[in-house]
Formats: C-alpha cells, structure tokens, sequence
C-alpha cells in the first residue's frame, strides 16, 4: 500500500459513523477546584450521575489545588467544562465562553470577606492589619486576593508592603482554618464558603470575625472551553440550570447551599475586570 493510499484510508476511517460515534461518547471533562464539602466524594458522585443522567453522555471530574491548574489544563483544550473565579475568568474570556453563575442567597452574586480571630476585638479595619500575618487564598481568587489587594490600593496603601507578611492557603476554607487557630492575624474569603461554612461547620467560623465585607461581584462562573460545539454547551448549560427544578437536583444543591444556577450576564464581571486594569496600572 502507498502512502497515498494509507493517508486516503485514514481520512475514511476518521470519518466513519463508528468513529464519530466513538468521539461523541467520550466523556465530558469538568475541572473543579477543592469542594470544601466534608463528603465531597459523595458528592461529586452523585452529581456526575445526575449530569450524566441529563446529558447521556459520561462525565469526569477533573480536580485541581488551584485556578491556575484548572486554567492551563482547559485552555490547553484538556477539559471541556470548569468551575473557576470570575478573575480568571476576566482574564481569558476571550477563549472561554460563560456557561452558568450560581446563585445564592437569592443573588448571582457574592463578596470578599475580611475576617480575624474571634479572640481580636480591636480590628476595625483592613487597616488596623498593617503589619500583621494575612492569609490569601489564591493569586487568582477575585475575593481571595484581587479584591484585598484593590481595597488597599484604594487606600493609598502597598499591597506588597502592607502586611508584614502573607501566604496562600490554596482553599478559602483552609483561610478560615489560619485565621481561627490565629496561623495569621487576618485573611480574605469568598462570602458564598464562610456562609456555607458557618452552617456545615460553625465550630470553623466561630473562631472568626467578620470585619468588612466588600461589594458584590459576580459569582464564580461556570464556563466551557471556545472549542465546544453548540449541542454540548446547550446540554450542559440545561442540565445545571434545571437542577432547582428536579427533586435531584434540588437535594445537590441543599448541599452546595445553592439557589441554583443561571446564564448569567458578562456586565456581573464588570467590577472585577475593573480591579483587574487598576492593579495593572499599578507602578
């Protein structure tokens, strides 16, 4: 057999009914960073089945300790679906498409709490943290360090000078875990996992204080890599924003202390995307 020959045959197979079956069934690939539920096992199992039972096809969480992980593996086309923070989001939107928001508390919306050990009663303000330890979540956490570092650029502070030292925790619960046992004088966490938290494990946030809370922002988006086809972004975007209309799908998100899910809008980005070119601009 030529080349040509060999290179013509190839073709006819890729294109064949069974080939195309065969792409068409792979599975759906979601990435996800840490779920801060205890029995995020279960979890995620039932979800997949849930998914898989709306979309027939196979779904596979693919879970990551940070954005950036999640980010690089779906821009390099390695996933189809992720769950991520609206400042990666902001950043790569041009490659990404917005699938769905979460809504809670009635909102498609949440805010950066500034939190401190219960035991600090003096703390007033970010301010009255110069000089302290404070706990970030991830460099690209909108609540857990854009929006700190925003607030502080507004007050005419240095973020890189403010505090005497800072650290990453990579989850927004594990920023409530270092502030409660006082590993750091102050942190920022996402509003939507310390409310989460306060109900699932008040023994957690107890040991905390809430000292400022910043604006709305819109919710961690749930977005889809440019490269998927319209069937699968349809099938999936119906899938998440049915659940709070299914009895299934309403016990899932009892657990996610979720509302449910909506298209969602691109001006809900609109104050990150701000903070986003001030900082930059920054010198």
């Amino acid at each position: 057999m030529d080349r040509r020959t060999f290179l013509a045959l190839t073709a006819a197979i890729s294109a064949s009914p069974l080939c195309v079956e065969a792409q068409t069934n792979a599975a759906v690939r979601i990435g996800l960073t840490p779920v801060f539920l205890d029995d995020q096992l279960s979890f995620l199992s039932d979800w997949r089945d849930y998914l898989q039972g709306r979309i027939g096809r196979a779904v596979r969480f693919v879970q990551r300790g940070s954005y950036r992980e999640i980010m690089d593996l779906l821009l390099e086309q390695k996933l189809d679906f992720a769950w991520i923070c609206g400042y990666p989001y902001v950043r790569h939107k041009v490659k990404l498409r917005l699938l769905a928001v979460p809504v809670s508390d009635g909102r498609p919306q949440y805010r950066s709490y500034l939190i401190v050990p219960a035991s600090d009663a003096q703390t007033g303000s970010v301010l009255d943290l110069r000089g302290k330890v404070f706990a970030y979540s991830d460099p690209d956490s909108n609540s857990g360090f854009l929006y700190p570092r925003y607030a502080l650029m507004q007050l005419k502070e240095n973020p890189d000078r403010f505090f005497s030292r800072t650290f990453f925790t990579w989850a927004h619960r594990k920023v409530v875990e270092a502030v409660g046992s006082n590993l750091a004088q102050g942190g920022a966490v996402d509003s939507y996992v310390w409310d989460t938290l306060r109900i699932y494990h008040p023994e957690l946030t107890g040991r905390t204080r809430i000292v400022e809370k910043s604006p709305y922002f819109g919710h961690t988006p749930v977005v889809a890599r440019n490269g998927v086809s319209r069937t699968e972004f349809d099938a999936m975007q119906e899938a998440l924003l049915g659940m709070s209309q299914s009895a299934a799908g309403k016990e899932l998100l009892k657990r996610l202390n979720l509302d449910g899910f909506v298209a969602g809008e691109e001006a809900l980005f609109d104050g990150i995307a701000r903070m986003m070119r001030a900082l930059n601009g920054r010198s």
